[in-house]
Parts: C-alpha cells; sequence; structure tokens
C-alpha cells in the first residue's frame, strides 16, 4: 500500500515522521506540523460519524445543506459527503497505523455500496434540482482511489468496483441532453435542454478520467462533450460563468468564479484543453481575490452580490486552487503551495477542524476538503484524459 506524506509548512515535501520535541518550561510550544495537522483532522472526523440508533455507527458523514428531500438531508449528500471524509481519511498520514480510521471507512465504503440500490440514487429521474450526482462523482471518487491506492477494504473489494462501476455508469446516464456536461439543477423532464454547470461538471469529468484510467467503460463522447462545455463557459476575462455558455451570459465578475476557474482549467489541462498559463491565471486570481471567499464563509444565504459567492465554494476553491497548482511547472510550486496553505490555515478553527457554513455537522466535510488539500501536493492528480482512439471503419 502507498504511503503519503504532506507538505511543511514552507511548501517542501516531508519524508519522515514529525521529530520528537523537547522543550524547557519557558520556551514556547512548537508549531505542529502539517503531517500532525491532518492526523488531527483525520481522528476528528472519526468522531464525527453520524449515529442510527442508540450508538449505532452508521458509515454516513452528510454534507449539510439548505436543501432538502421530504424533510432530510438528500441521499445524495450523505453519500457524496461521505465519499469526501472517508477519501481524507484513507489518504492521511495516519491511516495505515490507525485501525479506528480504517474501520470508519469500510463503514463507510459499505454505506456507498448499499446506497447504489437506494430509490432516490437511480439515474432514471425526471430532473429537476436533484443533488444524486454529487453522490454519484465523490461516491465513485472514493471506491476509485482506493481502488488506485491498494485501499479497499479486502471483505467487501469486488462490491465496491461493482458499485463504482454502477455509479461511473449513472454519470454517464445523467449527462444533459444533446448539450453535455451535468448541473445539479435541471429543468423538469428527462429530456429537459439546461446549461452545465463547470462547477459540478469539472469534479465529475476528473471521477470519469480516473475509471477510465482502471478500466471502467467511459464514452469518449460523454467525455469530450463534458469537455467541450467547460471551454464554452470561459470568458475572455478567464473567468467561467455559473452554468451555461459564456458567449451567451454575461459573466459574474472574478472574485465570485475563482473556485470553478481553478477546477475547470485543472480538468481542461488534464486533457489537452488548457495550458499552465491559464492555470496559473486561475490560481492568481484565487489568491488575489480570496478575501471575497472568505466574507461569504459561514454566512447565511447562499449566492450573495455583488460576486454572487456561496459559503459553500469556500472549501471547494482551496482543494481546487491546490489541485492546479500540480499542473504547474515543478519549479514554480513550492511558492504557490505555501500560498495556498497559508490561506487554508487562517480559517482553522481551535479544535482541528474547519467549516465554511453555518451547520455544526458540515464540519465532517470543511475538515476533509482542508485535509485532502494539504495532501494534494503528495496524492496529485487524477491521470490525464486520453481519449480512446477510433477503431477504423470496416470495409
Amino acid at each position: 500500500m502507498k504511503r503519503f506524506f504532506v507538505m511543511t509548512a514552507c511548501g517542501l515535501l516531508t519524508l519522515m515522521t514529525p521529530v520528537a520535541w523537547s522543550q524547557s518550561a519557558d520556551e514556547a510550544a512548537p508549531e505542529p506540523t502539517l503531517e500532525e495537522i491532518v492526523n488531527l483532522g483525520a481522528q476528528r472526523l472519526v468522531g464525527m460519524e453520524e449515529q442510527e440508533g442508540k450508538n449505532a455507527q452508521s458509515g454516513q458523514w452528510p454534507y449539510e445543506g439548505v436543501y432538502r428531500v421530504r424533510g432530510q438531508i438528500p441521499i445524495g449528500y450523505r453519500v457524496g459527503g461521505t465519499g469526501i471524509t472517508c477519501l481524507a481519511m484513507a489518504t492521511s498520514p495516519s491511516y495505515l497505523d490507525d485501525e479506528a480510521q480504517q474501520q470508519a471507512v469500510a463503514r463507510g465504503v459499505q454505506f456507498i455500496i448499499d446506497s447504489v440500490n437506494h430509490p432516490l440514487m437511480n439515474p432514471d429521474y425526471d430532473g429537476g434540482y436533484d443533488v444524486r450526482g454529487w453522490g454519484y462523482t465523490y461516491g465513485a471518487m472514493l471506491l476509485l482511489q482506493l481502488e488506485r491506492y491498494d485501499r479497499l477494504p479486502e471483505p467487501i473489494a469486488d462490491e465496491a468496483r461493482a458499485a463504482a462501476a454502477a455509479y461511473v455508469k449513472a454519470i454517464q446516464e445523467t449527462d444533459i441532453p444533446k448539450v453535455g456536461g451535468w448541473n445539479y439543477a435541471r429543468g423538469q423532464g428527462k429530456e429537459a435542454v439546461s446549461p452545465p454547470s463547470p462547477f459540478m461538471t469539472s469534479v465529475t469529468l476528473q471521477t470519469l478520467f480516473l475509471a477510465h484510467s482502471l478500466g471502467y467503460e467511459v464514452d469518449a463522447a460523454v467525455v469530450e462533450r463534458g469537455l467541450d462545455t467547460l471551454e464554452a463557459a470561459r470568458a475572455s476575462s478567464g473567468e467561467f460563468v455559473y452554468s451555461g455558455n459564456a458567449a451567451q451570459r454575461r459573466p459574474g465578475g472574478v472574485p465570485g468564479a475563482v473556485g470553478r476557474m481553478t477546477n475547470a482549467e485543472t480538468t481542461l489541462f488534464l486533457a489537452g484543453r488548457s495550458t499552465a498559463a491559464q492555470v496559473r491565471g486561475s490560481i492568481d486570481a484565487f489568491i488575489v481575490h480570496w478575501e471575497w471567499l472568505e466574507k461569504r464563509r459561514k454566512q447565511n444565504g447562499t449566492h450573495v452580490a455583488p460576486y454572487g459567492v456561496a459559503p459553500y465554494y469556500f472549501y471547494y476553491a482551496h482543494l481546487a486552487a491546490a489541485q492546479a497548482i500540480e499542473c504547474l511547472p515543478r519549479r514554480e510550486r513550492a511558492e504557490y503551495r505555501r500560498r495556498v496553505v497559508n490561506l487554508l490555515m487562517k480559517t482553522r478553527d481551535p479544535d482541528g477542524t474547519w467549516n465554511d457554513r453555518v451547520f455544526s455537522r458540515s464540519a465532517n466535510y470543511g475538515t476533509a476538503m482542508a485535509m485532502l488539500t494539504l495532501q494534494t501536493a503528495e496524492t496529485g492528480l487524477v491521470p490525464r484524459w486520453e481519449s480512446p482512439e477510433e477503431e477504423p471503419a470496416s470495409d
């Protein structure tokens, strides 16, 4: 099994366990290493597992937002949040030596496997606002990454691969008809044509890139359509519109787009449709306009003027920026890593967690996204997309 290590505060990689500190009474306590910070976050995540019944562990770490289905957190948020949280634990430096984390991840994997058959995870639905796509994307991402790094819980490894295939298939069955890409806010009806969201399309495509690299069945036409929608969403300013085509929709301003800019450019870069210069520009925009994200962190409401920033973009944007950095030439990465880590650490809560929402439960999501951000330098990106060569026409 592959071991992961994290960055030091100066942006370099640490390839050793933390040094045992000794100190006299008048010495200040040393700053924790980023490895220690990530490991503490993993411990906190273990303790955030939802309970079903009296002291029954459920294998769930739901993402909580304002959206509800019949008064309950929707299954897509429960599966997606669990996928993100378990991935953060499974890639933490302490994971291979921590049985509690391993058991927690195994329970999460089982929940994600079982959720394939949940009635509201069926891809055959009539559209409208629906977040099951987040469950497909991040449920699959967890299972695929565990397979990639040889960390699938062995007793249920075959079930996990079957579930990953089901989620990957569901992703491809729910791209927007005639247009491509994905959006959780869609028109009513199975054939409704809605504007795709770069925010959702970019991470969904990355899941398909990973699935393809592992040998899962991925339709190249679905991927290429999704990539086309990302390119169409890029405005001349470098920002990506919230949804749809930049030529048909007025951009809302770079400060409100810095999360989707970095993720979209990374996704396009991995498919050979963006350049290091374009990726670098998106990272610079994130750093320069970070304060506009910070103003909306832990605030009520969603898309608030002047730039339409919603609180839930905050840690999404940090992880997207960290991933974008790994597209740059190697000599540029350390300084950019340092800057992103410093911004992230400004918002860490005293108990070692992160939360960008007003809901206490969402500390699981915020902490997991922050941990993944801190580990990106070592875990790296999903593999590049290489479209299968078309078979020559038969005579």
